[in-house]
């Protein structure tokens, strides 16, 4: 069976910068907890930050790829450099997925860690941009598959193929 790391803001946790969370009330979700699948996983909290905490965004024209090289930041709206704790945490969470042979991930979008599809692009204002949080990035570097809180299906589809061993 195979195993797929969810954040812990999406399965009720409140872990999120403002001590909130997300959860799903997904038909996929509530499946894959029911067959034991899931492995919960912040981040931020496993990189030692606390909730709540002030929010951050990856420095104006960085990428997480970036951030992950030592070549740009990740800075709180306080200005605060945060950088350490959040790759900390991205390499905690590739430690669980390691630890439990997990090639699927369902992170939270939008966030410095885990967006996978946007992030904010730094100014504190509200403006997406496409990009990755530092955590989906080295997971994807890694070869995990990451999908956001949207995608529920097209986790639940490209786990079916891994399981019947096409190798999506």
């Amino acid at each position: 069976m195979e195993y797929v790391l969810v954040s812990s803001c999406l399965l009720g946790k409140p872990v999120r910068y403002d001590a909130r969370a997300v959860s799903h009330d997904n038909a996929v979700l509530a499946r894959w907890l029911k067959q034991g699948r899931v492995v919960a996983v912040c981040p931020e909290v496993a990189g030692g930050l606390p909730v709540p905490r002030s929010p951050a965004e990856i420095e104006p024209g960085a990428a997480a790829a970036t951030v992950l090289a030592g070549r740009a930041r990740i800075v709180a709206v306080s200005g605060e450099d945060v950088t350490a704790p959040f790759v900390q945490g991205a390499r905690e969470a590739l430690a669980a997925a390691r630890r439990h042979a997990i090639r699927v991930a369902v992170l939270k979008e939008g966030s410095p860690s885990c967006g996978s599809g946007y992030v904010y692009d730094g100014h504190f204002a509200g403006n997406k941009i496409p990009g990755s949080g530092v955590t989906a990035e080295l997971l994807a570097q890694a070869g995990v598959r990451v999908f956001s809180e949207h995608q529920w299906r097209e986790a639940r589809d490209w786990l079916a193929r891994l399981e019947a061993g096409d190798g999506a």
